[in-house]
């Protein structure tokens, strides 16, 4: 029996993320011109089609380039051609506080809450694939993150699905050629500035010649069975935390705990407390753990957006 072709592989995978979306809802698909997004925009249309979802196909143009704008009226020609009738292109503006790409992420992530927002939307659908999995996986276990970055990106988190996942970037670019569409390769993509570029260049391609083919795979596997384990352990930790005074905690519940909770608690507390989301690290929270494991008399822990944590008779007194 033949093997399915790459768009019909594809579209079985969106099929999948659509079950629970109603006729007459809408959905949104971040098209960038590049050759995942726009098989997943090839993919995702005919099959809203088939079940009446609208979908707005939604080209973000982060202005870091001098021929943005042509590339974005490029993406949303192609998107028009395959039968696109709902594009829009939003020019953001990318202010640079923690890296280029950080910034631009974040920046694109609020461009596409906006217009979901605007729309009513109930999903927004995005092209990340296997390869852009593996990737996340080892750069989390470069920096020596925890479980959860290990865990890489969630097919679903909130309003966001990755139907693509368990589809390789060779597939998107084959898809892509199938329907006849002209997909942009971004220069980003092939920059050696950037860490991510160098992982896909250089880290993953050794690793399949020294230790075998296979490697992506067996890294997104070990991605899904990491989150599994962190979304029971987070479950753990919220029901304790839900019992728990956030601004004082008791450190002889605390002491009963296994680390991995422990540790989670530490930062559901110190991110209520006012730290910016996503500023903590390992190095963060290693002295509010030792407050209450290692205590020999030390002072206050000072932590991101100015919190402070100390042990005050018997309790971790956050403020």
């Amino acid at each position: 029996m033949a093997e399915a072709s790459p768009l019909y592989q594809i579209r079985l995978a969106v099929r999948r993320e659509l079950e629970d979306i109603a006729a007459g809802e809408t959905v949104i698909v971040a098209a960038s011109g590049g050759a995942d997004s726009s098989a997943l925009a090839a993919a995702l249309l005919p099959e809203c089609e088939t079940r009446a979802i609208k979908v707005v196909a939604l080209i973000v143009d982060h202005a870091l380039q001098k021929n943005s704008s042509d590339v974005a009226l490029e993406a949303k020609k192609e998107l028009a051609r395959i039968g696109f009738e709902n594009i829009e292109i939003r020019r953001i503006h990318v202010e640079v506080t923690d890296g280029l790409e950080a910034s631009a992420r974040r920046a694109r992530y609020a461009a596409l809450n906006d217009v979901a927002t605007m729309h009513n939307a109930v999903a927004i659908f995005l092209g990340h694939t296997k390869d852009d999995q593996a990737e996340t996986v080892l750069l989390g276990l470069a920096r020596g993150s925890g479980t959860r970055s290990l865990s890489g990106m969630a097919q679903r988190i909130d309003h966001y699905r990755r139907p693509l996942l368990s589809i390789t970037r060779a597939q998107t670019e084959a898809a892509c050629e199938e329907v006849g569409i002209k997909f942009w390769r971004d220069p980003h993509n092939q920059s050696m500035e950037y860490t991510r570029v160098r992982v896909r260049e250089n880290v993953l391609p050794l690793m399949e010649r020294e230790i075998g083919p296979g490697v992506a795979d067996a890294l997104t596997r070990s991605a899904k069975l990491l989150r599994d384990d962190a979304d029971a352990l987070d479950q753990w930790a919220d029901e304790i935390f839900d019992d728990l005074d956030p601004i004082s905690l008791d450190i002889a519940t605390l002491e009963t705990l296994p680390r991995a909770i422990r540790t989670r608690i530490f930062r559901k507390a110190i991110y209520l407390a006012g730290a910016p989301s996503g500023s903590l690290t390992a190095d963060h929270i290693e002295p509010v753990e030792s407050l209450v494991t290692g205590w020999k008399g030390q002072g206050p822990v000072s932590l991101p957006g100015g919190v402070t944590v100390a042990r005050i008779s018997g309790r971790l007194s956050l403020s």
